[in-house]
């Protein structure tokens, strides 16, 4: 029994069961370094492949795209490969931005999540928002923002770590200088999210949801 509680003492140094949690502006500064090199980021991988399947029900071809909390650019291969007549984003972190514009430069991009006050009503086919939600605190607003700026007949695609795993304690952390950095998060229920869009006049497509279960015991044995 001694080497299974050392084996415990450990995990629960090395992951104590709740970190402070840093805004996500100073957080995502520290982080953008590294960002794009997780080559075992489960939850990354997860994001990708749900964005391509929720994106490949939409044309992006000659359409107008805006990215909120574009961060690095993750996605921004799969969509310019498509040829999207614009793709602007929007990003708290300036880092992050950072980024972005040695990845990506010529892209039209700001450093701002919430209000997009720089965008005309009507602007955009499609609004893309992934990993970013539970960062807001408060999501209402910023989905009637979102959704002014969206043309009619337009799109929302929206992701993000799951509000229930959020509920039950889990935290979106990640290593810098040889310490766990939590990022701070609100938890909006799906629920929610989708009233709000429903109460302007938008309707869900297809929700996808993504449960942890044995298939992925891999990604934490490399972890």
């Amino acid at each position: 029994m001694l080497a299974i509680r050392k084996i415990k003492q450990y995990i629960r140094h090395r992951f104590p069961a709740s970190l402070p949690e840093t805004e996500p502006e100073a957080a995502y500064d520290l982080w953008a370094g590294e960002y794009d090199r997780q080559p075992n980021n489960l939850m990354l991988a997860l994001d990708k492949e749900i964005f391509s399947a929720l994106l490949s029900k939409i044309t992006v071809n000659g359409r107008s795209i805006i990215d909120v909390g574009c961060g690095t650019g993750r996605h921004w291969y799969s969509i310019l490969r498509q040829q999207p007549a614009r793709l602007v984003g929007y990003d708290v972190s300036r880092e992050m931005l950072t980024m972005l514009k040695e990845k990506f430069p010529g892209q039209e991009i700001f450093r701002q999540t919430g209000h997009l006050l720089s965008q005309p009503a009507d602007s955009f086919d499609l609004l893309v928002s992934t990993l970013t939600v539970a960062h807001i605190s408060n999501i209402v607003p910023a989905i009637q923002e979102w959704e002014r700026v969206v043309k009619p007949g337009g799109h929302m695609i929206i992701t993000d770590y799951h509000p229930a795993t959020l509920q039950k304690g889990g935290q979106r952390t990640f290593s810098h200088d040889g310490r766990l950095v939590a990022v701070k998060n609100y938890i909006h229920p799906v629920k929610l999210i989708i009233q709000t869009a429903q109460s302007l006049g938008m309707e869900p497509v297809q929700l996808i949801e993504k449960e942890i279960d044995e298939s992925m015991r891999g990604w934490y044995e490399k972890q």
